[in-house]
């Protein structure tokens, strides 16, 4: 197994934590407060945060980062599926689910989407209630809602809709 290595990053949606292996992102965490971080991480860690710091500053649309999440097949579908969903658009978790190939899929793609390991890059913000209503998020509704008002704010779209 590869080495991980962490660091914590202040951001607009409150601490982050990123991990790292020496060639691909494995995951994002939203925490409460910043902790120690692995001496010395590989190059791969500044390119995380430098992509992470365009998004916020709005000049950044899309990531461009080897990533290495950890989950089932469906999962990591899922979360292909998701990463297609553009910057400044929503998809409802039943768009998800007839692109992964059953509109029964629904739940399962819910609870996918609930264990992505990468938020942000991989964008679960982005996926919405068929009703239109924000659902939940790991981070909380109110990141969710910061992140997709934020996208938004530096999308040329009109609205959220995918």
């Amino acid at each position: 197994m590869e080495e991980i290595f962490d660091q914590y990053i202040s951001s607009p949606v409150g601490w982050l934590k990123i991990s790292v292996t020496e060639n691909a992102l494995v995951s994002i965490s939203f925490c409460g407060d910043e902790e120690d971080s692995s001496p010395e991480p590989p190059a791969m860690m500044e390119t995380v945060i430098q992509q992470l710091k365009e998004y916020f500053e709005g000049t950044r649309l899309t990531f461009d980062l080897p990533l290495s999440p950890e989950g089932s097949e469906f999962q990591k579908k899922v979360w292909t599926l998701v990463a297609e969903v553009p910057f400044g658009s929503t998809a409802s978790y039943l768009d998800i689910a007839l692109r992964s190939g059953s509109e029964k899929n629904t739940r399962a793609v819910g609870l996918a989407n609930g264990k992505n390991p990468i938020p942000i890059i991989i964008p679960c913000h982005r996926i919405i209630g068929s009703n239109g209503k924000l659902t939940g998020y790991a981070g909380g509704l109110d990141k969710k809602r910061w992140l997709l008002q934020h996208e938004l704010r530096y999308s040329d779209r009109k609205n959220l809709l995918f």
